[in-house]
């Protein structure tokens, strides 16, 4: 029988109630004739208590124990999904990452995947179960637990597709697929019925919340089509695949980043290597959106944030001050909006609508970020809605 993987969100397996009705999901799926490996996150809001109990502790937690507290979340998820399929009658078994031969390197709260062993897995697949994982967490070659980031339940079931050479991966949340933007901020935002793994991932760096850009580039890599669906009744949902290049330009989403603190460093007094060398050191990623002093202005470097897998903000705003004092600083009030479709910038037409739309909303542009696929404007975080609806308005018509 074909093996299909699924993976299912936190807000999805929030409640026993809704544990069950995945349960019956998993369950008329293995009806219908495939064998299922199921990759579950945490429960709710379990890895946000977690990681406040572990604040309360400790202003900057050590991040391997961080590590070995958050993997709980998935392991109480993963085990009372397999209870509730063994009530209804269907063969299951719970592993952790570790158990199911997710292999990472050894850079805790944001390890990457370097191999996939998934023999216990097959094994139990043979034996005609269904097989529940924990996702987020693998183990490195030191054999130590490992969290790869927020959104990496997205990337654990993607990497066992490829392993498992899955008919699909299928991947369930609160909404029936991807939409240009973000319908709480667009009510009128369009579903997309299929987009390509480069614009994905775009839109998935850029802070949309649907995917993971780490399991993008894994599906990528490996050829694995994502299948993005609801978990609550039927819909199309949205397909993640190779699409052939077309020959207009459009734009095919608009997301904005509010969780983020920006880096500003006077480009005079700081060399970047050394700036970038310090971020490496205490594993602060972000993206570079640069500032070259026009208008007067000094010349400027800012490095955006993502404050999802920062567990020590304030601790590095201090090291930051040591080491470089007054030439960086950190600020929290800037965030980013970000258009993504193939050629945005073969011409300078998008960009100039965009500053143009940002100047009609008051929004002022601190700085410019912009590739083959991606244009981003950097913002008070005071104008992230308005700016997004009203760029939405403007590529997209809606």
């Amino acid at each position: 029988m074909p093996i299909v993987v699924q993976k299912y969100g936190g807000s999805s397996v929030a409640d026993v109630e809704k544990l069950r009705k995945v349960a019956q999901r998993v369950k008329a799926k293995r009806e219908a004739g495939y064998q299922l490996v199921v990759v579950v996150s945490a429960m709710g809001d379990t890895t946000d208590e977690l990681l406040t109990l572990a604040k309360q502790v400790s202003p900057d937690p050590p991040r391997r124990e961080l590590d070995m507290l958050l993997t709980c979340g998935e392991r109480i998820s993963m085990a009372l999904l397999s209870m509730a399929l063994q009530e209804q009658g269907v063969p299951a078994i719970s592993f952790t990452g570790s158990q199911s031969g997710i292999i990472t390197n050894d850079a805790h709260s944001q390890a990457r995947i370097v191999e996939v062993r998934p023999y216990r897995i097959l094994d139990e697949l043979g034996r005609g179960k269904v097989v529940i994982v924990a996702g987020y967490q693998g183990v490195s070659f030191k054999k130590e637990v490992t969290t790869l980031g927020r959104g990496g339940s997205d990337t654990t079931a993607v990497a066992l597709a490829a392993a498992l050479e899955a008919e699909a991966c299928e991947i369930y949340s609160d909404v029936d697929g991807i939409f240009s933007a973000d319908p709480r901020v667009v009510p009128d935002a369009l579903k997309l019925e299929a987009l390509s793994y480069d614009e994905m991932q775009e839109l998935a760096s850029a802070g949309a919340k649907v995917l993971n850009a780490q399991a993008v580039e894994f599906a990528k890599a490996k050829g694995i089509v994502i299948l993005a669906r609801t978990a609550h009744g039927q819909g199309t949902g949205t397909a993640i695949q190779e699409l052939a290049a077309t020959p207009d330009v459009r734009v095919k989403g608009v997301t904005a980043e509010q969780e983020m603190a920006v880096l500003s460093a006077d480009s005079a007094q700081v060399k970047l290597p050394e700036l970038l060398e310090f971020l490496d050191a205490r594993g602060v990623r972000g993206r570079a959106l640069s500032f070259d002093g026009l208008l007067g202005r000094e010349a400027r470097t800012y490095i955006a944030v993502p404050l999802q897998d920062v567990h020590g903000l304030e601790v590095v705003r201090k090291d930051l001050a040591v080491r470089f004092g007054e030439a960086v600083s950190l600020q929290e009030a800037l965030g980013t909006v970000t258009c993504v479709g193939a050629g945005i910038n073969a011409d300078w037409m998008h960009l100039r609508r965009a500053l143009l739309a940002a100047e009609e909303t008051g929004a002022r542009v601190h700085a410019i970020h912009t590739s083959p696929l991606q244009l981003s404007l950097l913002v008070e975080k005071a104008c992230l809605k308005r700016l997004t609806a009203r760029l939405h308005r403007e590529f997209l018509g809606a």
